[in-house]
């Protein structure tokens, strides 16, 4: 994206993740009422100017509306399930006082988003398999071998098979021999007394 028009750092996507409010999932409506002239809402002006972009970022289910010389002071007015609404005086406020007041009001606390973030590590590695995650096991990932007590191996993927077909692995009289000639029953019958 090129680097033209007032601010353009303001619409890199390290701006933009750097905003500090994320609202509640209650929030369905964000509006912002202020004048484009006058001192007492220079704070609002501001506001709307380098955090509104990072605001949209970060709640993107959230309808966002700003609306320009309707009333003499700014406010912020927001609308939330069940049909509640919030308001909140921004007159006389600067930029860092407006977002600070919004995320004490509609934001999440420090503990959830960490909370949320873990979550969404944990969620997101595919690597991850158990009950906790979404895959049971590993037999469910595209390309591997499924379970052998839901479907049977073919025998050429078991190795006891393989062997026994390749001749290093010969069964004798209750022991396996390995590489070893059959022993008669003579020699058997010797050995155990041997011992």
């Amino acid at each position: 994206m090129p680097m033209i028009g007032k601010f353009p750092l303001r619409r890199t996507l390290r701006y933009l993740k750097e905003g500090k409010v994320h609202f509640k999932e209650r929030v369905r409506v964000f509006t912002i009422t202020y004048n484009t002239f006058g001192e007492k809402c220079q704070g609002a002006r501001d506001f709307v100017f380098y955090n509104l972009q990072q605001l949209q970022y970060n709640n993107p289910k959230v309808q966002m509306q700003t609306l320009t010389n309707l009333t003499p002071s700014p406010y912020i007015q927001c609308f939330l399930d069940g049909c509640e609404e919030v308001l909140i005086d921004i007159d006389n406020f600067s930029q860092s006082e407006i977002v600070e007041r919004l995320n004490k009001v509609l934001g999440k606390s420090e503990l959830i988003l960490a909370a949320e973030e873990l979550a969404r590590r944990q969620l997101v590695n595919p690597a991850h398999f158990g009950r906790r995650f979404g895959r049971k096991c590993i037999c469910q990932v595209d390309g591997q071998v499924t379970c052998p007590g839901e479907v049977a191996l073919p025998k050429e993927m078991r190795g006891k098979y393989r062997d026994m077909k390749a001749g290093c692995l010969k069964a004798g009289k209750g022991r396996i021999q390995i590489g070893l000639p059959d022993v008669d029953d003579e020699q058997d019958a010797a050995l155990q007394t041997s011992v």
